[in-house]
């Protein structure tokens, strides 16, 4: 009986502890600055053909994630986010043992990305990313999945580089 009655308080103490540990926690130093209200977002430079793709991909992920408003216009814009792809590759991965041949391929993208407060004037970040996903060779689909992986990747780490202030 006195088992079952320690069982029964010992998870309340347990729960405020918890709730306090969880007030004290703060994210203060990780997010937009408030005056941030509006981004333009140019296409991406360089010389791949997936730069337009890139671009798209990166300011969906700012219209759906972020209460940043993306325009058109970088003289109505807070803040300027431009990216570069500055390596894009496909190559062999993985050699067939029987063959001796490629039976994978890489793609790797490499992107830089910058980010300036046009309010105050001032950069908030430059940074470099990188993307890869593999392949079985002669597949046309798998290669465009791991291309759209591989944007995605870029896309997702330089978005948490700018929400995040990291």
């Amino acid at each position: 009986m006195l088992k079952t009655a320690v069982a029964r308080v010992l998870p309340l103490p347990l729960l405020f502890l918890l709730l306090f540990i969880e007030g004290c926690y703060s994210m203060s130093g990780g997010s937009l600055a408030p005056h941030l209200k509006t981004v333009a977002v140019p296409v991406f430079a360089g010389g791949s053909e997936y730069r337009a793709d890139l671009t798209r991909a990166m300011t969906r992920k700012i219209e759906t994630e972020s209460s940043l408003q993306v325009v058109n216009s970088i003289a109505r814009a807070d803040a300027l986010i431009e990216g570069s792809i500055t390596s894009w590759s496909d190559t062999a991965n993985q050699l067939s043992g029987s063959t001796e041949r490629a039976a994978t391929n890489r793609i790797t993208i490499v992107v830089q990305v910058s980010m300036d407060d046009r309010v105050k004037k001032r950069p908030v970040f430059s940074g470099q990313f990188v993307g890869f996903a593999d392949y079985t060779i002669g597949d046309y689909l798998g290669q465009q999945q791991a291309l759209r992986s591989c944007m995605q990747q870029v896309v997702d780490e330089a978005f948490d580089r700018i929400v995040s202030g990291w």
